[in-house]
């Protein structure tokens, strides 16, 4: 699944609150229950299932991107949600740099390869300078999806 196609222009947070990796995963799965992609009722148990996977090895995989995910039995579909950070989000990464770009996604139980197709299409995209650089400068939430959208797109050639 590519992140155009897990995401909304009411799943994207262009200015998060949030200082470090656990207040951003709260803050991005809020945002869920608020879209009505989760049930307010199991948004404890995705948290505790987004947290316990990231305690293991943190999702900061570095250029400024986040990756926090995980699989559960309690969604149905895959479902993502952006946030971006101005002044960056302590996230442990794997260079020490602050996170500018959260993308916090969700995978039934038992969909290991869809799971794995997923982290790997959002990595890929996100690893791109140009695309986060634009994501950057975009004003809005509807700016930021017709980026993602565009970069997203088959006939986008890669750097």
């Amino acid at each position: 699944m590519t992140l155009s196609s897990i995401l909304s222009v009411e799943q994207i947070i262009t200015q998060m609150g949030s200082s470090n990796r656990w207040e951003a995963i709260d803050e991005l799965i809020h945002k869920l229950v608020e879209c009505g992609k989760i049930s307010a009722e199991k948004a404890p148990l995705i948290i505790e299932a987004v947290k316990k996977r990231e305690n293991s090895m943190s999702t900061g995989v570095g250029f400024g991107v986040g990756l926090p995910h995980a699989s559960t039995q309690l969604i149905d579909e895959v479902v993502g949600v952006f946030g971006r950070s101005s002044k960056g989000i302590n996230f442990d990464a794997l260079d020490n740099q602050p996170v500018k770009f959260v993308v916090l996604f969700l995978v039934p139980q038992g969909q290991f390869q869809k799971h794995l197709q997923t982290l790997g299409n959002i990595a890929r995209l996100l690893h791109r300078k140009d695309m986060r650089q634009a994501i950057e400068e975009a004003r809005s939430a509807e700016d930021i999806f017709e980026v993602i959208k565009n970069y997203s797109s088959p006939t986008q050639v890669t750097s």
